[in-house]
């Protein structure tokens, strides 16, 4: 736009003198001599107050649930009369595997993790996860020098996910920056990312949070199926009780009157016998249900393969103490410069602009 306005007045932008802009910034080299040396030592107080931290990942493949057993308990289940129906309930799922890191951010999910145990490896006695990122976590000195993560001076809570506390919601957030789900689209391979301050911590708190993940959707997934088997297995007790009075009546009345030739007698007997058999009938389907019911229990469990175990890192994965000092160094050149430039007049040349 500019070079266009240029042209319409009939000038041409000015050339770049290199040489002038050399005589700029050799004219003012003690700047240079004053400014770099104070941002290397900025730099190296930056890089040494950021507490290295450590990083452990573990790799788990998730496999279809429970094809094969499923099928052969329909099969059986069928053979009773009963249909296990939403067989495809594990294809129907909401929670697919594309999820889980949208799973993990939830509050459920993170305040789960409060409770997990951890000690460092010369450590004899364990903290909460919770109390770990609390009051053993280590923060640069401005964090607390500006205010950004002063503690709040109230007594711990209980957790109430449906109303957290500030420090409570200030820890979540913690978790959620430290504990990292990724999955590979191509692959399906969910990887769990965990950092702490402690190598041994960390290695810790990856194969816990494995864990945790596996029983959160293994609860979350299997809550409906579960519900409806604890239902139906109350009802199986009850069918078998119903049906040993029946049998127990029909025994004892037959036991009594094994020489009657009454009609009546007879006409009784069978009543008994009929009642008996409704009675087993009911006790043998609800068997049959109970059994299709587990199979849906088994169907909706989540399963994985560990590709990778969570084990104690060697090193520290950060921070780059060397990145942070070469980026300081390079923002102090760049900034002094464009303030010589400015200062020499040099700055709008170098621009195109007169």
């Amino acid at each position: 736009m500019e070079q266009n306005k240029l042209h319409s007045q009939g000038r041409k932008p000015l050339p770049i003198d290199f040489g002038a802009i050399w005589q700029a910034i050799k004219k003012n080299r003690k700047l240079y001599y004053i400014v770099l040396p104070i941002a290397f030592v900025v730099a190296i107080v930056i890089a040494k107050s950021i507490p290295p931290y450590f990083k452990c990942e573990v790799l788990l493949a998730p496999e279809s649930g429970g094809g094969t057993s499923m099928g052969s308990l329909a099969s059986l289940a069928s053979s009773f009369g009963v249909s296990l129906g939403g067989g495809g309930n594990a294809g129907g799922d909401a929670i697919t595997p594309s999820l889980y890191p949208d799973l993990m951010k939830s509050t459920d999910f993170k305040t789960s993790l409060f409770p997990i145990k951890v000690h460092g490896k010369k450590d004899k006695t364990s903290i909460t996860y919770y109390d770990y990122l609390k009051n053993e976590w280590k923060e640069p000195w401005w964090e607390d020098f500006f205010g950004l993560m002063a503690p709040e001076k109230k007594k711990d809570t209980l957790v109430n996910n449906f109303e957290l506390t500030g420090e409570q919601s200030r820890i979540a957030g913690m978790v959620m920056k430290n504990v990292v789900c990724k999955i590979d689209k191509k692959t399906n391979l969910i990887s769990i990312n965990v950092t702490a301050q402690e190598p041994y911590i960390a290695a810790l708190l990856a194969d816990s949070v494995k864990t945790r993940l596996q029983d959160f959707l293994t609860e979350y997934r299997t809550q409906k199926s579960r519900h409806d088997l604890e239902y139906a297995e109350m009802l199986q007790v009850q069918a078998k009780k119903d049906y040993e009075h029946a049998r127990q009546k029909y025994v004892e009345f037959v036991d009594a009157n094994q020489d009657v030739v009454l009609e009546s007698i007879r006409q009784k007997q069978t009543d008994l016998e009929n009642d008996l058999q409704l009675q087993y009938n009911n006790y043998n389907t609800l068997c049959a249900q109970v059994l299709a019911y587990k199979a849906k229990v088994q169907e909706a469990t989540p399963a994985f393969t560990t590709l990778q175990r969570a084990t104690v890192p060697l090193g520290p994965a950060g921070p780059q103490r060397n990145r942070i000092i070469m980026v300081c160094i390079f923002m102090a050149v760049v900034i002094t410069t464009l303030y010589v430039l400015v200062k020499e007049h040099q700055l709008k040349p170098l621009l195109g602009l007169s």
